[in-house]
C-alpha cells in the first residue's frame, strides 16, 4: 500500500510536475490494486488550506474529497491508536498532521509518498519515497 502524504495528493490532483516519474508509474499500479490511500487527516488539511485562501480547490472541499473516494482512493481514518503512537515519534516532525500521518502509515504497513524532507531524514522504522522522484 501507498499512503499519499498531503500534498502529494494535491500534486496528483493537479498533475504538479514536483511528483517525480517514478512516483507516477508507481501510483497508477497501486491504484489498479486497491492500494492508494490517504489518512483522513490530509483532507482536513487541504479544506484549512482552502479555506485559508491557500489553494483552490475549484469545488467545496466536501466534494473534491468525494470525487477522490469515488475515483478508488481509500482514506484511513485517525484512531485512538494511531494519535497515542505520534506522541511516541521521537526526533520527528513538529507538524500535528504529519505526526498522526506517519503512524497511520506504520499501522498499515504502507509506504509513505512525501516531499517532506524531514520525514525522508527520519530514521525511524517508515518506509518512505521522495515524491520528486
Amino acid at each position: 500500500m501507498i499512503l499519499l502524504d498531503t500534498h502529494v495528493l494535491l500534486y496528483l490532483d493537479r498533475d504538479d510536475p514536483a511528483l517525480g516519474s517514478t512516483s507516477r508509474e508507481l501510483i497508477p499500479e497501486a491504484w489498479a490494486n486497491a492500494a492508494v490511500a490517504v489518512c483522513a487527516i490530509s483532507f482536513w488539511e487541504v479544506a484549512m488550506l482552502a479555506a485559508r485562501g491557500r489553494i483552490d480547490l475549484r469545488q467545496s472541499p466536501e466534494s473534491w474529497r468525494l470525487d477522490w473516494l469515488q475515483a478508488g482512493l481509500e482514506e484511513i481514518p485517525l484512531n485512538g491508536t494511531n494519535a497515542v503512537a505520534a506522541t511516541a515519534l521521537k526526533a520527528f516532525h513538529a507538524d500535528p498532521a504529519v505526526r498522526f500521518i506517519v503512524p497511520t502509515a506504520l499501522a498499515r504497513g504502507a509506504t509513505l509518498l512525501t516531499a517532506d524532507q524531514a520525514i525522508l531524514r527520519w530514521s525511524g522504522p517508515l518506509r518512505s519515497q521522495a515524491a520528486s522522484r
